[in-house]
This record gives C-alpha cells, sequence and structure tokens, in this order.
C-alpha cells in the first residue's frame, strides 16, 4: 500500500507517492502561469489547475501501479483562492489567487459594516485583500450574473475532492482562509454569511483534517489509472499540511516555507484571539492536528523576489545556464559576497504579509554606491526577506507563541548560501528535511489516516521525518546583523509616507 499527497500551489503542482514507512516512491510535477490582466489582478485557470493535477496523480500513481499501488490521496492546496460552479457544475471564473489585490474596495465597504474587531473574533483571520470574503463581494459587484449563476464556491483543495469523488467537503484550516469561518465553533459563520447574503448551500461540509472525503469515482479511476475504491482525505491549507509534513506536532516547534511567499507556521494548543495578535495581523485558525491551532506569519516576495531578480537583471547568464540544464539560482548565488552587505532593503515587491498587510507598500534599497554589483543587490533582497522573517518571530514570540525548533522545506532550502543568510540574521538553527515536498508527505499521512491504516497521526509523522542538515547562525555574521536588523524595524514607517505620496501623485495622474 502507498499513499498519494497532492499540493496544488499558486505556480503549479505536485503529486508524491510515499511507502508505508514514508519513502518517496514516486512523484510528478508540472507548472502553469498565473495571468494579470490588470494591474493587482492575478488569476489562475482553474480548469487548467484541475486537469494539470489529474496529469500529476496518473504519471505519480503510474510509477506504482504494478509494485505499491495507491490506497489513499490526500490533497493540500493554497488558500483564499476559489472556484464559483454553475448547477451543471460548468466552471464559471478563474481563481484569484492570494496576492490579487482588485478588492480593496470591498474590504472598506465590508469594514463598515463588520467592524475589523468583529471580523477577527469570528475568523480568526484580519481584514485583507488575501481572503475570499472580500474577493466574492467584488465578484458580486463587479460580475453580477456571474455572481448569480453560482451554485457552489470552491476552494482548490474542495474543487479537487469534488472533481475525484462528488462530494465537496473542506477542511476546517481550508475553510478558515476564507474568512467565511467562524474559527471558535469550526463551522462557517452564520451571522457573515447572512449579513453579505451568501447561502451556505454554496460551500463545502467542514470537517477535520484527514477526513475520508470519498472514493475516486470508477470512471475518473479508470482515466487516472487507480484501482478501484482509492480514498480521497481532506488535507489543508498548504502551509498547516507542509508543517505536519516537517513533523511539527508539539508547541515550540515552527515550519518554516520556503517557497514564492515565506511563512513560518508554529503549532499552539488554544484558540488566541487576543488584541496582540490582531494588531500583528496573525490569523489563528484550526491547525492539522485535531484540537491544536496554528497561525502563519509571512511575507508576500519570497522565492517570487530572487525569481523576479534573476529574470531582469540575469537574463543573459539564465539563458545560458538554462541551456545547459545547470541550476540557475545555484549558479547565481555562489557568486554573491561572503560577508553581510552594506544595504538594507525593504523587500516589498507585492503586497506585504505580517503585519502591516499593505496592499499598497513601498519598497526600498538602501546604501547604494558605485561600488554597489548586482551581486550586493542580490544578498541584499534576500537579507531583506529574512530580517522580515525575523520581524515576524519576534511578533509571535511577543504573542505568546515561542518558536524554539525551525523547521524549513520548500525550494529555498536547496540553496546553501541562502540558508545560512537566513540561520545568520534569525539567530536560530534551522533543520532542512529529507523529504523537501513537506505539502505532499503532510496530505500523504493525513490519507494514511483517512484510510485507517495508521494509529496515531504524530506517530505517523515521527516514523516518517527525518532531518538532513541543520544551518547554525554564524556568532559574528548574527551580531552584525542584530545591529542592522535595528534599523531596518524603522524603515516601513519611515518609508510609508512617502510611498503614499507616490501612490497618490500617480492616481492623479489617472494611472
Amino acid at each position: 500500500m502507498s499513499y498519494l499527497g497532492v499540493d496544488i500551489g499558486t505556480n503549479g503542482s505536485k503529486a508524491v507517492v510515499f511507502s508505508e514507512g514514508g519513502r518517496v516512491l514516486a512523484e510528478s510535477a508540472k507548472e502553469y502561469l498565473v495571468q494579470s490582466p490588470q494591474s493587482g489582478w492575478f488569476e489562475l485557470d482553474s480548469f487548467e489547475v484541475i486537469q494539470t493535477c489529474k496529469k500529476i496523480i496518473a504519471e505519480a500513481a503510474a510509477q506504482v501501479s504494478q509494485s505499491d499501488p495507491v490506497r489513499a490521496i490526500g490533497i493540500a492546496s493554497q488558500g483564499e483562492a476559489f472556484t464559483l460552479l454553475d448547477k451543471d457544475d460548468h466552471y464559471l471564473s478563474n481563481a484569484m489567487v492570494s496576492f490579487d489585490v482588485r478588492s480593496k474596495e470591498q474590504v472598506e465597504k465590508i469594514c463598515g459594516i463588520f467592524s475589523k474587531e468583529k471580523l477577527y473574533k469570528i475568523t480568526g483571520h484580519s481584514a485583507h485583500t488575501l481572503f475570499s470574503l472580500f474577493k466574492l463581494q467584488w465578484i458580486r459587484e463587479k460580475q453580477p450574473k456571474i455572481f448569480n449563476m453560482t451554485r457552489k464556491l470552491l476552494c482548490f483543495g474542495d474543487l479537487l475532492g469534488y472533481e475525484l469523488t462528488g462530494q465537496a467537503m473542506i477542511s476546517y484550516n481550508l475553510a478558515a482562509r476564507t474568512m467565511l469561518f467562524d474559527v471558535s465553533r469550526n463551522a462557517w459563520s452564520e451571522e457573515i454569511l447572512s449579513a453579505f447574503d451568501i447561502s451556505k448551500n454554496l460551500l463545502s461540509k467542514p470537517v477535520e483534517s484527514g477526513y475520508p472525503v470519498g472514493v475516486v469515482k470508477t470512471k475518473i479511476a479508470e482515466e487516472l489509472g487507480l484501482d478501484k475504491a482509492v480514498i480521497v482525505a481532506t488535507g489543508g491549507h498548504d502551509q498547516c499540511c507542509g508543517s505536519l509534513g516537517v513533523g511539527v506536532t508539539e508547541e515550540g516547534m515552527a515550519a518554516y516555507s520556503l517557497g514564492t511567499v515565506e511563512c513560518i507556521t508554529p503549532m499552539f494548543n488554544e484558540c488566541i484571539l487576543t488584541n496582540t495578535m490582531m494588531k500583528s495581523n496573525l490569523a489563528t485558525y484550526p491547525y492539522t492536528l485535531k484540537g491544536f491551532y496554528t497561525t502563519v506569519a509571512f511575507c508576500m516576495t519570497g522565492g517570487s523576489g530572487l525569481k523576479w531578480f534573476v529574470d531582469h537583471m540575469y537574463e543573459w547568464e539564465n539563458n545560458k545556464v538554462v541551456k545547459k540544464e545547470g541550476d540557475v539560482y545555484r549558479e547565481i548565488l555562489n557568486k554573491m559576497p561572503e560577508s553581510p552587505t552594506d544595504l538594507l532593503v525593504l523587500p516589498y515587491l507585492t503586497s506585504t504579509g505580517t503585519p502591516y498587510f499593505d496592499a499598497s507598500p513601498v519598497g526600498a534599497i538602501l546604501g547604494i554606491h558605485l561600488n554597489t554589483t548586482r551581486e550586493d543587490m542580490l544578498k541584499g533582497l534576500l537579507e531583506g526577506i529574512s530580517y522580515e522573517m525575523k520581524l515576524n518571530l519576534g511578533l509571535l514570540n511577543s504573542s505568546g507563541i515561542k518558536v524554539r525548533d525551525l523547521r524549513a522545506f520548500g525550494g529555498g532550502v536547496r540553496n546553501e548560501k541562502w540558508m545560512q543568510i537566513k540561520a545568520d540574521i534569525l539567530g536560530l538553527a534551522i533543520e532542512c528535511l529529507e523529504v523537501r515536498e513537506a505539502g505532499c508527505m503532510g496530505a500523504a499521512i493525513l490519507a494514511a489516516k483517512a484510510s485507517g491504516d495508521i494509529r496515531s497521526t504524530k506517530e505517523c509523522c515521527d516514523a516518517w521525518v527525518s532531518v538532513s542538515k541543520v544551518y547554525e547562525p554564524d556568532e559574528n555574521r548574527n551580531a552584525f546583523y542584530s545591529l542592522r536588523y535595528e534599523i531596518y524595524k524603522t524603515l516601513y514607517e519611515t518609508l510609508k509616507p512617502i510611498g503614499n505620496a507616490m501612490n497618490a501623485s500617480k492616481r492623479s495622474q489617472g494611472l
């Protein structure tokens, strides 16, 4: 028997098959493009995403069909993005991804009806263009025909589950990312649904992570080369599944996701809805382990910032490296200076994450001079992202969430230079895992739970998860970075008035 975990991401999806002991047996991955039809609009073709998921499930399952057939499938997915379906299950819309900011006006309108404080106390989340509630209101106002035709609203996790089984169920933690969910009751919020005239019939049934949604439909199973009666399980929000996949099963532990967005996801044992958490825009919502909670401290510019810099500043080298099938990022990052840079970079290439939730921030490079090289600027950008995550660790600590054990996963762990920068700035050892597709592993563990084949999710994590490398902070570099960090903490508030003035001048010209 084997267990397949799917991770539906912003830029692509992955499927990994694990043995009963957690060994990787097969994998498949495919990318898709984020569309940007207008400034501030970012969306995915939902049909393309689901077809991609089916392809990678089929490809991964085919590799083990004779030796160790797939017994169950668990699904992790990005949060917030949703797809609208009509009465015949035809897709009515693309899915607006997290960094789509077109619903700024709807955030203001809704907060005029519900106070930000009330929304937070119900949903555990702060009002922001990230979340489904505001994106849905944008559709209601700007695309009323589509809204009126809608009979189902599905996030990517429950959308794939629905396509495979015909049953619409969503994990508590993924449901929470819509801001339509009451995190204290683990149910859709009747108060919010009523206030904004949203029928509960549009929404999937909320259940805990690792719940058996159903079995793959016969026709789909044949299409994907799966055995009969393959179970599909709720996984959850990708950050929660990734956290489980790196073995975060005790308080004091946290996952550090190094993907398009950088995110720290800890685990704690109570639903914390304090003013301190709210002021820092730190969410509180159910974790993948029953009875526990989590939050996400994040910077929207993570791996996306590195990709942007390499694509625009290293275009010729990028093409050269790709042609010879090398690792473009490794080759370029290895040319960075060993010492800390003289720069301070405010790494806001899109909206901020926690704590500011600023949809129109200003990014900046400070300290540039005639001797500054692009390698300096690249390292400065990576330092800036790490300073931002240090800021977030401080916010967690001041909210009573102590992080002593940081476990990293995602594309960023492949580069030793960047990992060392992180350890040096954060002043914490960072553990990297044998399996880098932690979201898939977490989803597969939850699939094993849904199948009834394991007694304890924690025991399964302990057996499956192993650390491959630990990055320890360098004492001297950490001392330097700690001094610079004190300056970094002042940058946002110092530069915000300048950014506001720049945005105002742009609006005044109708741009």
